[in-house]
């Protein structure tokens, strides 16, 4: 199939057209397609001869020594071999045939994020790397046959052996889509949902630490202090009132500060303005202690999942955290709308911009939280500014519990 460029009106492949449409037709005379099919049966047999070569000792290897502490470990790198195998043939395939697959997605063995157990486990259970090893398996026979067939037409089939190579062709072609290709989406989904696991185990073993830290070093050690201020004033009452009465005043005043420690405490974790009102009044309550004016503006017209509500209301907190700490900026924004059924959230400053998502960085963590909720995290911060942070929600209807879904449009200055 071909169509025409518009600048041009050459003729041109398209990208989107089947395999087989793309490729001349078989013919008497030889084109330059069918002497590249003729070089990939001819190299059928040594590539064949080596996979098989290859698999048959990582099995080999792999299934006796899984009595000992190496072998499943040894199997476990065979297959991530495999998958290597797999990727050059289709390099092959994709250079001699014209086959254009998909790579896999790759296995996700982050060090950061998974223990040595669960890496083995993940590489050892990789259906990409069984599905080269079948191919390379299989492949022995198949190139034993096709280098015989192609080397005796060259000499006795000649005319006919474009038609020969298209037919042995065709074969590799189904071969290579059906075994190394990736399977589906699913199975790329599987792999980035194993490793967004990683990310939301994390991030709520670093909440649960960070409110224990808080816990202990703040409201706890408060209410300790209280505890023994009001022993002290028990035992002054009698013999000295006015002392007991101005420790008393003193022990008030901590409660007062405990009580507001642990009001900051769970307006960390869910804070009741977000439950009450929404997205939107949450949103206008973190800009206003921001040390930067921020404009909120949001145009809902009703409220997502409380789950993406809490995603949306921490990720622009820590954005305008990092907009008071670091950016040096004079002014700020948030928008929030819906599109369909995304959240689209964008925080916007004039600051010193050089902001990035390497790893490590605050924003960093901010992205890999959303990726792991289905979400997209975009961050435009050239140097010398401004900066432009884009995030993307899947929306999530709420479920109607006490009927007040509807948010109407809102601004507000903090």
């Amino acid at each position: 199939m071909t169509v025409r460029t518009p600048d041009t009106g050459m003729p041109r492949l398209d990208a989107t057209a089947p395999d087989a449409e793309r490729l001349p037709p078989a013919q008497f005379a030889f084109h330059s397609q069918t002497w590249k099919e003729i070089a990939h049966l001819l190299l059928n047999l040594p590539v064949a001869l080596f996979g098989f070569v290859y698999v048959v000792t990582v099995l080999w290897l792999g299934a006796g020594l899984t009595v000992t502490v190496i072998g499943l470990p040894l199997l476990a790198l065979g297959l991530m071999g495999a998958r290597q195998l797999g990727k050059l043939e289709r390099k092959r395939a994709r250079a001699l045939l014209g086959v254009r697959v998909d790579e896999p997605s790759p296995l996700p063995l982050r060090s950061d994020r998974n223990g040595f157990f669960a890496r083995l486990w993940m590489a050892l259970k990789d259906p990409v790397g069984w599905r080269t090893v079948l191919y390379d398996f299989i492949r022995l026979p198949w190139g034993i046959l096709t280098f015989t067939i192609t080397l005796a037409s060259l000499f006795v089939l000649w005319p006919v052996l474009p038609f020969i190579a298209r037919g042995l062709t065709n074969a590799d072609r189904a071969m290579v889509r059906g075994l190394l290709s990736p399977s589906d989406e699913l199975e790329r989904r599987i792999a980035e949902l194993e490793s967004d696991r990683g990310v939301v185990v994390d991030t709520a073993a670093a909440d649960l630490r960070r409110i224990e830290r808080d816990l202990h070093d703040g409201a706890q050690a408060r209410l300790v202090n209280l505890a023994m201020g009001l022993g002290l004033a028990k035992e002054k009452l009698l013999e000295d009132p006015d002392y007991a009465a101005g420790m008393i005043a003193e022990a008030h005043g901590e409660v007062k500060l405990a009580l507001q420690e642990l009001r900051d405490l769970a307006r960390g974790i869910h804070p009741a303005v977000l439950t009450d009102r929404g997205l939107d009044a949450a949103l206008s309550s973190v800009a206003s202690r921001c040390t930067v004016p921020v404009k909120v503006t949001a145009d809902l017209d009703a409220r997502p999942a409380p789950a993406i509500e809490g995603i949306a209301y921490f990720t622009v907190s820590e954005l305008l955290q990092n907009i008071s700490k670091h950016s040096g900026a004079r002014t700020a924004s948030v928008d929030v709308w819906r599109v369909e059924n995304r959240l689209l959230i964008q925080v916007w400053d004039d600051g010193r911009g050089g902001a990035s998502l390497d790893r490590g960085s605050g924003v960093s963590g901010l992205a890999e939280r959303l990726d792991a909720v289905d979400g997209l995290f975009v961050v435009d911060s050239p140097a010398g500014g401004p900066t432009t942070v884009t995030a993307e929600l899947p929306w999530r209807d709420r479920v109607p519990a006490d009927g007040r879904q509807s948010q109407g449009r809102h601004g507000s200055q903090g």
